[in-house]
Order: C-alpha cells, then sequence, then structure tokens
C-alpha cells in the first residue's frame, strides 16, 4: 500500500465485516502542537463535536478503536497517546498515565467543546482515570478496559514485550503480519494486515518501523539482557508505586466509573474484586474477550458506552 493511502478507508469494510449498516462517518487526522515542541495528533469522526473520546493502550493507535466508533454511532475522538501513532516520542520514555495525562487533556480542550465519556484501554485505561481525576472539568463518564492499578506483569503483558522485542526494522509490512500472526496477534489475516499497516510507517531507507517507541525500547532491552535484567528490577518497584498511584487516581475520580473486563483479558478474578472494593461505586461488566476488547467486541463494546453517553 501506499504511504498516502487514505488511512480511512478501511472503515466500510470493517462496518461490513461487524454487521453495521449505515455509511461509515466522516474520519479527519487533527494535529496538536505542545508547549514543548512534541506534536499531539488524534482522529476525529463524525460532523458534530465528539461526545467520547478514546485512548488506546501500549503498542496500539488511535485506529484500534475504529470498529467500536462506527458500532458507537456517535461523533468521537480517538487520541494518538505520546510515543504511538503520528503522536510525537518522548525523550525521557515515561509512558505512565500520570505522564501522559497532561498531554491528553491538552488534546481533549483542544478537540472536544464539553464533557466525555472518556474511554481507555490498557494504558489508555489508566491514564483515562489519571485525567478525570485532575481534569474533571473535561470528564463526565469514564470507561476503563481491561485494565486495573498494579496489574501482574507476568499475566498478558510480557506477550506484548516479547513479540516487540524483535527486530527495529523490516524489509516489508508482510514480515510484520508473519510475526504478528504467529504470536497469535491480528485476529484474521485481514485484520492483521490492515493494524500492522496502521502501526508502521516506511522509511527513507525503504525499511519499515513500527510506529510507536515501545518497540525500539523492548528491542534495546533485548540486545543487552544484563543492563534490561537491572531496568526490569526498577520496573518492578516502579510498578508498585504507580499501582498505588493508579488506585489514587481512580479513588479521586468522581463522575462514573465502569471497568469492562476480557474474560481472556489481562484483568483476572482476584484483579476485579480489588477494584470492586477499592472502587465501590463502580460498574463491573464481563465480555467474552482478550485484552482487546475493542477489537473482539466492538459492537458491544460500542453499545455500552453509547449507553454511558446517553444517560443523564
Amino acid at each position: 500500500m501506499s504511504e498516502h493511502f487514505d488511512e480511512f478507508s478501511f472503515l466500510p469494510a470493517q462496518a461490513a465485516d461487524a454487521g453495521i449498516a449505515g455509511p461509515a462517518p466522516r474520519g479527519e487526522r487533527v494535529s496538536l502542537a505542545l508547549a514543548d515542541g512534541r506534536t499531539l495528533s488524534g482522529l476525529r469522526y463524525g460532523d458534530e463535536a465528539p461526545i467520547v473520546t478514546f485512548l488506546h493502550g501500549a503498542g496500539l493507535n488511535a485506529h484500534t478503536w475504529d470498529t467500536t466508533i462506527l458500532a458507537l454511532g456517535l461523533p468521537a475522538l480517538a487520541i494518538d497517546l505520546p510515543g504511538h501513532g503520528d503522536s510525537s516520542w518522548r525523550d525521557d520514555a515515561a509512558y505512565v498515565a500520570r505522564v501522559l495525562a497532561p498531554d491528553v487533556a491538552a488534546g481533549m480542550d483542544a478537540w472536544t467543546t464539553s464533557p466525555q465519556v472518556l474511554v481507555g484501554q490498557s494504558l489508555g485505561g489508566l491514564t483515562a482515570a489519571a485525567v478525570a481525576a485532575s481534569h474533571p472539568d473535561l470528564v463526565r463518564d469514564v470507561v476503563v478496559v481491561d485494565i486495573t492499578p498494579g496489574i501482574d506483569q507476568s499475566a498478558g503483558p510480557s506477550q506484548l514485550r516479547d513479540f516487540f522485542a524483535g527486530p527495529t526494522d523490516w524489509a516489508t509490512r508482510d514480515e510484520l503480519v508473519e510475526r504478528a500472526l504467529s504470536f497469535g496477534l491480528g485476529g484474521s489475516r485481514r485484520a492483521a494486515e490492515r493494524g500492522v499497516y496502521l502501526n508502521s510507517r516506511v522509511r527513507a531507507d525503504g525499511r519499515v518501523e513500527w510506529k510507536h517507541h515501545f518497540a525500539h525500547l523492548a528491542a534495546a532491552a533485548a540486545a543487552d539482557p544484563e543492563s534490561s535484567a537491572r531496568l526490569a528490577g526498577r520496573q518492578d518497584a516502579l510498578a508498585s508505586v504507580l499501582g498505588e498511584s493508579g488506585w489514587q487516581d481512580l479513588a479521586g475520580v468522581r463522575s462514573p466509573i465502569t471497568l469492562v473486563r476480557g474474560d481472556r483479558g489481562y484483568v483476572t478474578e482476584a484483579d476485579a474484586a480489588e477494584f470492586a472494593r477499592r472502587v465501590p461505586a463502580a460498574s463491573v461488566v464481563v465480555m467474552a474477550s482478550g485484552h482487546n476488547v475493542q477489537e473482539e467486541q466492538p459492537t458491544a463494546l460500542g453499545d455500552l458506552v453509547r449507553t454511558r453517553a446517553r444517560a443523564d
């Protein structure tokens, strides 16, 4: 595919695959210059101001929400988190919720006109809680998808680290598709091809690389096991601290909160029970899905979010 291929041209086929009737909404890419010179990028769907804003997980990008937004049927915004999609990488590689929240809030302030139903999956879910706690004027409802603070990193996230800890560049996108399918990622071949196209870019030298920073960080760690082991120890200590800050963010959210858990996802029953104990006012919904609920159950998730968006 050409690099100038319309990134929204996949929408009709995605709607047909999901059995979603009606024309696909108009999509446009939006960009915001941040105060430090970095760029935040996002996707806006529909002709009216967004009602729902979506935040993706680590290693993904805003297009992961395409089919969910088609099912939603409401004006929406999907933001590329820093270090992902068309948003700038961070020099400090600090891809944690409280660091990402100010950038997301700046984007929501620029691209929306009313408090949003804020939906976040995985890293995006923790970031959604941080945004709602620190910028309550921007958020009217929070939906957290298959993540809780302090989740056991040995459960599912290690699979993603192994997947990205390969070469940093490739001869063709087909090689990336084959790698994704070999790890059981991407769903069907057509879905994997679409996902790889939207999450990669062709460099000036003709080599293909992932758009997101995580693949490059994972590959560097894999190339230096001793340094990686030291980093893993620091990350374990950091995860404990960040887990508590995540619970603090959730405790600080004043809008309604819903946790959507995939029954084959990263959130275990014990994690969900701890969430219910710590956030007793929240609702918990279980869907038949793995971690990427937005790709495996887009219609059900779109229906749930539409209900939240239309609630008084």
